[in-house]
């Protein structure tokens, strides 16, 4: 079943280069990347390296689908063209609950920031932000690309003026007395915990990668939405991995790794030690963009892909109506009183109901990367040589970077039941695939779904 033609056209391609680049930078950049560093050292540089390099081949296949497959739009769709509609189904409402958990945990973040400086509860100010970002998205897909380019470009604004003045400390350029690299060796050497912590690594570090694919969800509403996620999801996305890349090389040069504590900015820490005037306060200005940015396109996302959902059959048809603006208001309206009970449950039970939630999601956009990557294989092997031929954007070296993608990932996930933290997340998420694979046979066996031919 087609979805049905009627969402609007009016983002422009600088929307969504900006969206792609909104959806992969965000707080855990600017603040989760101290954990990462705190416990593993200077050689989480490689750990970024490896699991960015996971995320631009995972890119890559997905923009290859993209282009062969021009008329599926929807991120998780291309899963239920090749796959199967069960893998539709099941990796439609995974993804909107990975983006529904971000929208609650965000707007929860930007709270707390706002805090400092409001005198109100936390869980009113986080109703206030999900409020008012809900309405700019009620107005318009523009609208929305329009706030998602401004935060976007103050983040990116961001990094590069960070990148010019710790790499001109770093070189010497500065107030610094010539080119100093020994903080990545001399407390306790390149890789304290030893070289394994850094492959280690990549399991606790991927997750602040993952968001590229938003662009495949924003561009269904731009003019040439499949060239535009070819284009995102490999140029963008290596652009922005090089920022990741950069800003980790500059900070663990210019402050010892040792006294980055979780929690707090490295950023800031890395400012401090320039001699920057009132870090602290514009990191966390910054770190505030970030949080809303999440929070905006996690909003639009949560509500594409309930439209997506319901004109596939797999929700309630209701959720495909579109107002005189062509926005799905009925769909956004659900996925934002979702974010509100998510958002009340961390309130109310923040180590039982939203402790579970959150670790529901934990390792969802790594096994719907798998699911993509997994398409895109079947999806290439089962093409004749003249539509070969006409495909314009392939997956470099297939099928080789396209099964050691596969093997990565499934390396990744393998690592997390090694930890902990991660091992809860990663159970938590299995069961609720679960549960959700139960519920398609449930509703397939009742008929309350439609299933393509």
């Amino acid at each position: 079943m087609p979805e049905p033609i009627g969402l609007s056209r009016t983002l422009q391609s600088r929307h969504v280069a900006m969206i792609s680049i909104g959806g992969i930078i965000g707080a855990g950049l600017f603040v989760g990347s101290s954990a990462a560093i705190a416990s593993i050292g200077p050689a989480v540089i490689f750990s970024y390296i490896i699991a960015g390099l996971l995320i631009l081949l995972s890119m890559r296949m997905l923009g290859e689908l993209a282009l062969a497959n021009p008329e599926i739009g929807f991120f998780t769709n291309y899963a239920r063209k090749v796959l199967g509609h069960g893998w539709g189904f099941v990796g439609g409402w995974l993804y909107w609950y990975f983006w529904m958990i971000v929208v609650a945990v965000e707007a929860l973040a930007g709270a707390i920031i706002l805090n400092q400086w409001i005198a109100l509860p936390v869980w009113l100010i986080g109703l206030v932000l999900l409020a008012c970002l809900t309405v700019v998205n009620l107005f318009s897909a523009r609208s929305y690309g329009e706030f998602e380019f401004w935060f976007s470009s103050i983040k990116v604004a961001a990094i590069i003026v960070f990148i010019l003045v710790t790499g001109a400390y770093v070189l010497g350029l500065s107030a610094h007395p010539g080119p100093d690299f020994s903080n990545l060796v001399k407390f306790g050497g390149f890789a304290p915990f030893g070289a394994l912590s850094a492959l280690a690594g990549v399991a606790t570090v991927i997750f602040s990668l993952t968001g590229a694919e938003i662009a495949t969800v924003a561009a269904v509403e731009s003019k040439k939405p499949a060239r535009a996620i070819a284009s995102m999801t490999t140029t963008l996305t290596a652009r922005v991995l090089l920022f990741y890349v950069a800003s980790m090389f500059l900070i663990l040069c210019t402050v010892a790794w040792t006294g980055i504590k979780p929690g707090t900015s490295p950023f800031v820490a890395a400012l401090v030690q320039v001699g920057i005037p009132g870090a602290a306060l514009v990191m966390n200005l910054v770190v505030l963009t970030a949080v809303l940015s999440c929070l905006n396109s996690g909003l639009y996302v949560t509500s594409r892909v309930l439209f997506a959902l319901a004109a596939n059959g797999d929700a309630p048809q209701a959720l495909v109506a579109l107002n005189r603006r062509k926005v799905p208001v009925r769909a956004i309206l659900t996925g934002s009183a979702f974010g509100y009970a998510a958002l009340i449950a961390s309130v109310v039970s923040p180590t039982g109901v939203f402790s579970f939630l959150v670790n529901a999601s934990g390792a969802a956009m790594l096994l719907l990367y798998l699911m993509v990557g997994t398409a895109q294989i079947r999806h290439r092997i089962s093409m004749a040589p003249g539509e070969l031929e006409a495909l314009g954007f392939k997956m470099w070296l297939f099928p080789w970077l396209s099964y050691a993608a596969q093997l990565g990932i499934l390396a990744v996930l393998i690592a997390m039941a090694f930890f902990p933290d991660l091992a809860s997340q990663l159970y938590t998420t299995m069961v609720f695939v679960t549960v959700l694979w139960l519920l398609y046979f449930a509703l397939r066996k009742t008929n309350r779904l439609y299933l393509a031919a």
